[in-house]
């Protein structure tokens, strides 16, 4: 990356600018601005976040936020309501309070001599939705959203539940979010009442998994905040970016195709990252394209970007699976319009001798996975560096019902959403499928494409589901994640279905025997690409963070059985290290390990336990919070258990268990 230090304006900044909101609660802002704003007000960049812009954000803020204000504008980077600097109590995520206070800011910040009355909303992840969510209340200051690996669909598309199918990182996320909102704010911001300020958000912890367990249906819940109920009340301009490597890499397709705002949408090879800190490789100057984007909505300037192809993405080249890669061969393709017309629907059939045709005939398979298939799926949406993308699927594909083609003669561009159509019977009342498909190397090894879920209670409604008529033929139809990838000449393709998917989805409470009679799946073929003409400039960034290291970061993953129990376990270690800021002196870090175990036939034993510690402060006067939580389950019921513990200079101040039972709802 480019480190950029001179700019058209000169930058100041606000380490802590306190807003007011409706209800009289301070938040606390980190404010950059061009020096002259007064004189000549610019437009706003507001990035509202849970995640301490003092010591969470604070690597890729100092990289995005100082160039922004060089080059005209005002970044706001908020702590939201309970988090960080700010006073009071986050209850959740999402909430309407977030939100009100978002339009709170925004009002403020239009309000402000600095400000032209243009304002933007940009994020990553929690601040991508609450930017959809905000200009779905479409306040008149706000003009342009840049939303990164979001979802329009909490329920069905986020980090909860996936075509209805319990998530792993359902648990993950909430394990990950007590430990993230249980720390003090820093005593030079807020002063002497920061033990205080600790001592009530402790206080007021909530264990948000228990929550998230209530609603295992896509209830009013779930619908508030998701903007696909109402695509027509978001009236700003759209700028929509992922990854194929990301979790959330269908919003960018659902955006484009039914937004009445303007929108656009690109998509690279990239992990759960901003794109010009993003791997695997090829990352792009986004700041220069954010840029384009402000500037033309913001500040009326005529960059070109609303003639830009609606969508551009990085067409993946079939290469070995690893569970990283620094870089992922490639090209870049536009379509003027999406959906695209070129597109066309390639039909195979589901084939008696588990093979994939271009004809259609009737057969039957069964199949029942063991309960440690889906070992080689990787990370749900990947935010390291390091071994979480997919891996060989070969094991998991031993443990599914596979279809395979024939070589194929000529390559193939998979570009948009493959459509699974299966008539099967079950022989439980509740069941769960996984449908992946995947390219067959000459060499032997299968590397995941891309895959999709359903919760066969939920075959015709996340709504309303109902149990499966049991030893009943019955039609299922869903889409598996979009992708753009090329299957070359010589290659294969397979279709693999399995009935478990551990430890991304939890099991169904009993163990399930599938008959496939037959299916067929569409393929979105695109015209083979030569490579389309997008030019996006080389990544850039103003000055990094200024750190000194403490302790260097790691990664660990293992798979492992027990010889003498046959229990599976996935175990995840990793370590963010630890760092003291060189302006301010203020020490962060911490770490996290999991554990994922299940006994290949016995669906009850699923387990997961976690541990997070993070760490702050300065030389006497340093804080430590721990936390441990635990999730299992029998055929009626999840248990879920944890423990925070907060610690002042190593002495246990607060401490606190959580335990809870929740009935099963058809998952």
């Amino acid at each position: 990356m480019k480190t950029v230090t001179e700019f058209p304006h000169r930058v100041i900044e606000h380490a802590d600018m306190p807003i007011i909101m409706s209800d009289g609660c301070r938040m606390s802002a980190r404010i950059w601005m061009p020096e002259e704003a007064e004189q000549n007000p610019v437009p706003v960049i507001l990035e509202h976040l849970p995640y301490r812009k003092r010591d969470g954000t604070t690597g890729r803020d100092e990289l995005t936020h100082p160039w922004f204000a060089g080059h005209g504008y005002v970044c706001i980077r908020t702590d939201m309501r309970g988090n960080g600097d700010s006073d009071g109590l986050m209850e959740d995520e999402y909430t309407a309070q977030e939100l009100q206070d978002a339009l709170d800011v925004i009002t403020w910040s239009a309000d402000q001599p600095w400000c032209n009355g243009n304002v933007g909303m940009m994020g990553i992840s929690w601040g991508g939705f609450n930017g959809l969510q905000v200009a779905a209340l479409a306040p008149e200051p706000l003009k342009a959203v840049i939303t990164i690996c979001s979802t329009v669909d909490r329920y069905a598309d986020d980090i909860h539940y996936k075509g209805g199918c319990l998530l792993g990182e359902n648990f993950g996320w909430s394990s990950n979010m007590l430990a993230y909102s249980s720390r003090p704010p820093d005593m030079d911001i807020v002063g002497n009442r920061w033990h205080e300020m600790w001592i009530h958000r402790l206080e007021n912890q909530k264990l948000d998994i228990s929550t998230w367990l209530r609603h295992q249906h896509r209830d009013e819940y779930w619908k508030h905040g998701s903007v696909c109920e109402d695509y027509a009340a978001i009236k700003a301009a759209v700028l929509s970016i992922g990854g194929w490597h990301d979790g959330y890499r269908n919003t960018i397709s659902h955006l484009v195709e039914n937004l009445s705002a303007p929108v656009k949408g690109i998509v690279g090879p990239w992990i759960h990252k901003y794109p010009h800190i993003a791997g695997p490789a090829p990352a792009i100057g986004f700041l220069q394209e954010a840029k384009r984007w402000w500037d033309h909505w913001l500040k009326d300037i005529d960059t070109g970007v609303d003639k830009d192809p609606d969508y551009r993405a990085y067409l993946m080249d079939s290469v070995a699976p690893e569970r990283w890669f620094d870089e992922r061969p490639g090209r870049w393709i536009v379509e003027q319009n999406w959906p695209a017309k070129v597109i066309k629907k390639k039909t195979l059939y589901l084939a008696q001798g588990a093979t994939l045709s271009e004809n259609q005939n009737d057969f039957h398979v069964q199949i029942s996975s063991p309960h440690d298939c889906g070992a080689a799926a990787g990370e749900y949406f990947p935010a390291v560096y390091d071994a979480e993308l997919p891996d060989n699927q070969s094991r998991d594909d031993a443990g599914s019902a596979c279809f395979d083609s024939e070589e194929l003669g000529a390559p193939i561009d998979i570009v948009g959403a493959p459509r699974i159509h299966l008539r099967l019977s079950c022989d439980k009342p509740l069941g769960q499928i996984t449908v992946r498909l995947c390219d067959l190397r000459p060499n032997g090894t299968s590397a995941l494409i891309t895959y999709g879920h359903l919760n066969l209670t939920h075959r015709d409604s996340h709504e309303h589901p109902s149990e499966i008529p049991v030893d009943e033929m019955m039609n299922v139809t869903f889409d598996l994640d979009q992708i753009a990838y090329r299957i070359p000449q010589d290659h294969r393709l397979r279709i693999a279905v399995s009935t478990n998917y551990w430890p991304m989805l939890w099991p169904s409470p009993e163990t399930v025997s599938i008959m496939i009679g037959s299916g067929h799946i569409e393929l979105p073929d695109r015209p083979l690409a030569k490579g389309d003409k997008v030019f996006f400039d080389p990544p850039e960034g103003a000055a990094a963070w200024r750190t000194k290291e403490l302790r260097a970061e790691s990664y660990k993953r293992d798979c492992s059985t027990n010889t003498e129990t046959g229990v599976v376990s996935t175990k995840i270690s990793c370590d963010y290290g630890e760092e003291e800021d060189l302006e301010h002196g203020l020490v962060s870090g911490g770490w996290m390990k999991e554990n994922w175990s299940i006994h290949p036939d016995d669906p009850t034993s699923a387990k997961v336990h976690s541990e997070w510690e993070k760490v702050g402060g300065r030389t006497g006067q340093m804080w430590r919070t721990y936390i441990q939580t635990e999730m299992s389950s029998d055929k009626s019921d999840f248990f879920l258990t944890a423990r925070l513990e907060a610690y002042e200079n190593e002495v246990l101040i607060f401490e606190r268990d959580y335990k809870d039972k929740i009935p099963r709802d058809l998952v």
